[in-house]
């Protein structure tokens, strides 16, 4: 199957999906507001893989010079119909070894926005396909230890949102490590503008459990930041650890999530005992020993 709706996809389909889209179809199935759309699965990826190539260079090559298949071709076409073949859509990369428990992967492959028209989307999915072999995603699979003969590159395909004010929520402090605590920036327009680093984010530092804000003032209202911390908690709660999240208001005001990914460089907790604040203190480090 070249292409399978993000309603039909769930937390087990990485395989199949890429870690992006199987992170949103079961977002979508437990009813969180996703934006609509599909994933071109890692199948129609092995369709025009880099097979006998040696290099990154020659497998990105060679997937940007082959046809996309009549069939895998077809098929888009006809989800991208689904959608609204003149509606804009964001294609986005989605590896098998992306946006895990253990592994963000954040950045590392291509993403589309505003792509309109299937002949704009079928090089888009191109696109993303050779991604997988930049120099950068390269290097970094090799850092963290990633065998470049398992990961495989699906690619999901959704409505755009026209963000009115987009960003990034962390359902815990990435910065102190306190489960307690969320954090949000976010700008007026879209995310890709704070992923990238084009802009200075308003910075807000929300209460983890009420959603109200200790620090930080600007382009979301008290309501907004209540609501993104509840959806936040939602999330957290059903997936079974702190997530960072990306999200966008539409001019309507209605909140989408467009992607949910595990924090990854949070330090463990340990299990509590009783209730209040507790600090840890490694008395090996008090005594100079560094090493774990």
């Amino acid at each position: 199957m070249w292409c399978v709706a993000l309603e039909a996809l769930d937390r087990a389909a990485v395989d199949v999906a890429g870690g992006k889209g199987a992170n949103l179809g079961e977002l979508t199935r437990a009813g969180v507001p996703v934006p609509p759309g599909f994933c071109v699965t890692t199948a129609a990826y092995a369709r025009i893989a880099a097979t006998g190539t040696s290099g990154a260079a020659a497998a990105r090559e060679r997937i940007l010079g082959t046809p996309i298949p009549d069939g895998v071709a077809e098929a888009i076409r006809v989800s991208l119909a689904a959608l609204g073949e003149e509606t804009p859509v964001a294609v986005r990369s989605s590896a098998t070894a992306e946006d895990l428990p253990a592994a963000s992967f954040a950045g590392q492959q291509e993403s589309f926005l505003n792509v309109v028209g299937p002949e704009a989307v079928l090089e888009a999915v191109r696109r993303c396909w050779a991604s997988l072999f930049t120099d950068r995603a390269v290097a970094y699979r090799a850092a963290a230890g990633v065998d470049e003969a398992t990961v495989r590159m699906a690619v999901v395909v959704q409505r755009m949102v026209p963000a009115a004010v987009a960003g990034i929520l962390f359902t815990a402090n990435p910065v102190t490590g306190r489960r307690t605590e969320a954090v949000v920036d976010a700008s007026p327009g879209l995310g890709e503008a704070i992923v990238s680093g084009a802009v200075n984010p308003d910075h807000f530092l929300l209460d983890g459990a009420t959603g109200r804000s200790l620090a930080g003032e600007g382009c979301l209202s008290a309501a907004q930041l209540a609501e993104l911390a509840a959806v936040g908690r939602r999330i957290a709660a059903h997936v079974g650890a702190p997530q960072d999240i990306e999200f966008a208001y539409d001019g309507d005001g209605t909140l989408w999530v467009v992607q949910a990914r595990p924090v990854t460089t949070l330090f463990p907790v340990l299990e509590a005992h009783g209730d209040g604040l507790r600090v840890y203190w490694s008395l090996s480090v008090m005594q100079g020993v560094l090493q774990p």
